[in-house]
């Protein structure tokens, strides 16, 4: 009993790890874009008064963007979680290139939402002052 497992056995698990955390990641994202959606469509329906015939405010719109931002975040980390489990067992180089390249282009995705994320709250935050509190979170 050499092996606990063979190779090509700790293949197909990595694959179904990989798979399971990849649909993760998408079902995040998906449960996200409904959200974000969904807050879309109520704030067209709210009532406001005759003065302000606007369906929202800059405000409105900043709060479901910073929603939609976290679930991005989220979502993509799982992407990434996943390229790193693919290469986990015996990666070729270009495997291993091949990662690096999502790896950053997902790296850099993440870093300008977050930062977009922090400035837009701050923003928030600043624009509600003491009327509402600070934002959960």
């Amino acid at each position: 009993m050499d092996h606990l497992l063979s190779e090509a056995t700790l293949h197909d698990l990595v694959d179904l790890f990989v798979r399971a955390v990849e649909l993760a990641g998408a079902l995040i994202i998906f449960v996200g874009a409904v959200w974000a959606f969904a807050q879309f469509v109520a704030l067209g329906f709210r009532r406001r008064p005759a003065a302000d015939a606007s369906p929202g405010t800059p405000w409105d719109f900043n709060r479901i963007r910073l929603g939609m931002g976290r679930f991005l975040v989220l979502g993509l980390e799982f992407q990434l979680a996943g390229d790193i489990l693919r290469t986990a067992v015996a990666p070729t180089f270009t495997e291993i290139g091949q990662l690096a390249a999502i790896a950053a282009i997902r790296t850099a995705l993440n870093h300008f939402l977050g930062k977009e994320i922090k400035e837009e709250r701050a923003e928030l935050e600043r624009s509600a002052g003491a009327m509402t509190g600070p934002l959960p979170g």
